[in-house]
């Protein structure tokens, strides 16, 4: 049985008229005070998006590494992070010794992680998507190799 002509149906009502969710009865804007936009940094195998960064608290990132390329491999003297692969095929390095390196594949659902002091390196597989949590020590790398030419530095 339809329902009665004074309740609206779910297509009664036209393209025209989107509901107002982002706006309060008199008007104004809500959506601003609450949501922001993810900073972008591109980075010569892809690139991250810095959606969470709560200073001394936590960080969120989306890391999109391009097919065939690789992280530095590298450690942290302080930050903390877990990485988990939201999307793709990634080949991990870890261990506390260069010469010593764990590999393997990781796939999405699949989570790692790193202490400080932990030896790491990324490859995509194929084109990968990692979210990871942090400690926000952002400017806390130490790259011991790296394929793009930024080996002993913090550079992005």
């Amino acid at each position: 049985m339809p329902p009665p002509p004074h309740h609206p149906t779910p297509h009664s009502r036209t393209p025209a008229q989107p509901p107002d969710y982002g706006r309060t009865q008199k008007g104004h804007r809500m959506k601003d005070k609450w949501v922001s936009t993810a900073r972008r940094v591109d980075k010569p195998w892809g690139h991250e998006e810095i959606f969470a960064l709560s200073d001394g608290k936590y960080c969120g990132k989306a890391i999109h590494v391009n097919a065939g390329h690789a992280l530095s491999l590298q450690y942290h003297e302080r930050k903390e992070e877990t990485i988990a692969i939201f999307s793709g095929t990634a080949f991990v390095e870890v261990g506390k010794d260069e010469a010593e390196l764990d590999g393997f594949e990781m796939l999405p659902g699949e989570s790692i992680h790193l202490l400080p002091g932990t030896l790491h390196r990324v490859r995509a597989v194929t084109d990968i998507i990692m979210l990871e949590a942090s400690t926000t020590e952002l400017w806390d790398v130490v790259r011991l190799e790296d394929r793009y030419g930024r080996e002993g530095t913090s550079a992005p």
